[in-house]
């Protein structure tokens, strides 16, 4: 063998004997497995069975079951010995506290399971949507939550379903005396009929502002907003109530700020989250929309033969529909025979016949029955409003052949007069469709709270 070998099986020899000395001499070394998997899981357990109980008023969670479509829903849980649970919630009108049980579960991770009945059960139920597109879905909440542990006195979790992060925070006494003060925000976030239609989200980065055409659907507790600059920019939230407010989720981020929590004003109806260094977001009202569009050439008398149409079977349900607009369209239907529903309010524009609005009835029989209210069409290109001029004649009949001439009937007259107010109406077609693939359009007053929204039929 030659030398340069031997030297080589000599170092790796020496270095071999160092290393297991080493070791055997490594007296004060941890071991990194001193428990077993099943012993750390029911240290967890017991961890966490004592911070649920550590909370002399119980815990706080605002559950946003999927951001991406769904609103935060706050949820008020008082554990208590022998596995039992107090919970009351916003979910609803009913802000009463239920009492059920719960366990701690040991599985892969460790859980909490709300095994009976009680008010988190209302995001799970699969029977109970808020929107045909989750039919069959629920509100995508949860029943089992996976624990991850505490972080700054928070018990922080995941629901079981979609993995997303709920965190319970310590309750006060406060929390559960002013849990119905959320309804009340509820409605502030609505906006009252006496509220202008148009609200923005004004966004301040300290240097500039920019605006956004805000809408929030009630059933959903979302908000989707759409910048008015021509940058396509969107801005989409769940919205979660509060005594004071509302917080947000995702946060919108302003500057590098991300700004969840939203201050109720009163005196003109907006929310505002502020940051620093001039930093805010604002949900506002305004008198007028943000951004004019010339949707309303559309209906001049270069176009003929057009017709858009309030569906009541589904479009009654639009977001866009204003409340002064729905209590007219039920105070008509009161007023008729019962059974009779108003089944379509139907303008149309340049027939060979004239513009009008029809008024369609179907009988609890099913005997359809039109009332026409005819009008002359102008606009103004610089407000950039259309104007339905009524004139004297009416006409009823089962089609618009057989109808002959009518006075004009005094229970369509506070809805007809809204349609046709000298004031005018914004004409606008929407970014989103509802129930149907046809385009969408609303009819907005210029002067008033007056919303109404409809299919284009052509």
């Amino acid at each position: 063998m030659k030398l340069k070998n031997i030297v080589q099986y000599l170092i790796i020899g020496f270095l071999t004997i160092q290393l297991f000395s080493a070791c055997a001499n490594d007296t004060d070394a941890e071991p990194k497995f001193d428990k077993t998997p099943a012993e750390r899981l029911n240290e967890q357990k017991s961890e966490l069975n004592t911070a649920l109980l550590s909370s002399e008023f119980g815990w706080k969670a605002v559950y946003f079951t999927d951001d991406t479509q769904l609103g935060g829903y706050t949820h008020l849980i008082k554990f208590l010995p022998n596995n039992k649970v107090e919970m009351a919630s916003d979910f609803n009108s009913d802000t009463k506290v239920y009492t059920s049980e719960y366990s701690v579960v040991l599985g892969s991770t460790m859980s909490l399971l709300f095994n009976t009945y009680n008010r988190i059960h209302l995001l799970s139920d699969s029977n109970s949507f808020p929107i045909p597109a989750l039919r069959g879905k629920g509100y995508l909440g949860d029943f089992q939550f996976l624990y991850y542990g505490q972080e700054n006195g928070d018990l922080v979790f995941r629901s079981n379903r979609l993995v997303r992060e709920v965190r319970f925070v310590k309750a006060t006494a406060q929390d559960w005396t002013d849990l119905p003060k959320n309804l009340a925000t509820e409605k502030n976030v609505i906006g009252a009929s006496t509220r202008p239609l148009f609200r923005s989200l004004e966004v301040n980065d300290g240097a500039k502002v920019t605006r956004y055409d805000f809408s929030f659907t009630t059933a959903t507790r979302y908000a989707v907003s759409r910048a008015v600059d021509g940058s396509e920019s969107v801005i989409s939230m769940g919205v979660g109530y509060t005594p004071t407010g509302i917080v947000v989720s995702p946060a919108v981020t302003v500057a590098g700020q991300k700004l969840s929590a939203f201050t109720y004003n009163d005196t003109d109806g907006s929310f505002t989250a502020t940051g620093t260094g001039g930093v805010t977001a604002t949900i506002k009202y305004g008198n007028q929309p943000l951004a004019l569009t010339d949707d309303y050439k559309i209906l001049l008398p270069a176009n003929s033969n057009l017709v858009y149409g309030h569906d009541r079977s589904i479009l009654t349900l639009a977001s866009t529909n204003s409340a002064s607009f729905l209590a007219l369209f039920r105070a008509v239907e009161a007023s008729r025979p019962a059974g009779t529903t108003l089944s379509r309010v139907q303008p149309w524009f340049n027939t060979p016949n004239g513009s009008y609005v029809e008024y369609r009835f179907t009988s609890a029989t099913g005997v359809i029955t039109r009332v026409y209210h005819f009008f002359t069409l102008s606009a103004d290109q610089t407000k950039k409003i259309i104007y339905l001029t009524p004139t004297t004649k009416w006409t009823s009949g089962s089609t618009f052949a057989a109808a002959v001439d009518i006075p004009a009937p005094a229970y369509l007259k506070d809805l007809d007069d809204q349609i046709m107010n000298p004031g005018g109406l914004y004409f606008k077609r929407e970014s989103f469709t509802v129930g149907a693939t046809n385009p969408v359009f609303t009819f907005t007053s210029a002067s008033g709270p007056f919303r109404f929204t409809t299919w284009a039929f052509q």
